[in-house]
Parts: structure tokens; sequence; C-alpha cells
């Protein structure tokens, strides 16, 4: 089953603050903190449709794992920024969901992002359909 442009509302967003932690020797958001800061806003996403992923996880049911991730680098985020992230689903697929995700500051784009997932059983680590309450959801 494919469902194409499965966002209903427009994107999921959430606002992840710039700390110190998160910068480089420049100054700026190091590179792979916007996977970190993605990876948030999915799983608020998931939190929102279905369930957290540690509750997904201990009930035996699922996990989902990254497949493959491409990233677009257009302006540098700096300390105390506060970003707005998104995960927005673009499709789903029997044991998979691509999301678009973006950070931005203040409506101007830092970083976006194509995000594939696998959905894994969880005992096992084979691929699994999703969990018929989160296509529904997304249908």
């Amino acid at each position: 089953m494919s469902n194409e442009n499965c966002h209903k509302e427009g994107p999921f967003t959430i606002t992840v603050r710039v700390y110190y932690e998160d910068t480089d020797a420049a100054g700026v958001v190091y590179y792979a903190n916007y996977l970190r800061f993605m990876e948030r806003a999915r799983n608020e996403w998931l939190r929102s449709q279905l369930a957290g992923p540690s509750e997904l996880a201990l009930s035996g049911r699922v996990l989902f794992a990254v497949r493959s991730v491409a990233l677009e680098f257009r302006a540098p985020a700096r300390l105390d920024d506060l970003l707005q992230v998104s995960a927005d689903p673009l499709s789903v697929r029997g044991a998979s969901l691509t999301f678009r995700q973006d950070c931005r500051r203040d409506g101007e784009l830092i970083c976006a992002g194509r995000v594939d997932i696998a959905c894994v059983d969880a005992r096992t680590f084979v691929p699994r359909r999703l969990p018929e309450e989160l296509t529904r959801a997304l249908a």
C-alpha cells in the first residue's frame, strides 16, 4: 500500500533550542546534530499518532529504524537559536515510512531532509508491517 502525501493538517512541528553542546568549535550547530533534532520530531510525531517509541518496543511490538537519510544544509544555526523542526510523513508502504523533515529558524529554512524509516519486529528485528492503528491514522 502506498499513501502519498499523507500529511493531513500540514507538518508536525516541535521547537528545539540550540545548546552549547550542539555546537562545534565555530559556534554553529554541528551537522550531525540536525539528525538528533529530526529524530526528536519523529518521536514526538509518533507519540501524537500512536504511542511513544519506548512503549511500542516494551510491548514487544515494533521498533523503527532509519534506513536512509538525505540532508541539505542551507544556513547555520547558532547557540540559543530556537528551531522549528518538522516531521511530515510523505508516504506509507507496508513496512516503511518516508518523512520530509525541515529545521527552520524564524521561518528561514536551515536544513532540509528526507528520512526513510523501516518498521521491524521488536524481538527479531525482522521487517514487519506498520501497526494497523498507525496506517489507519495516516489514511
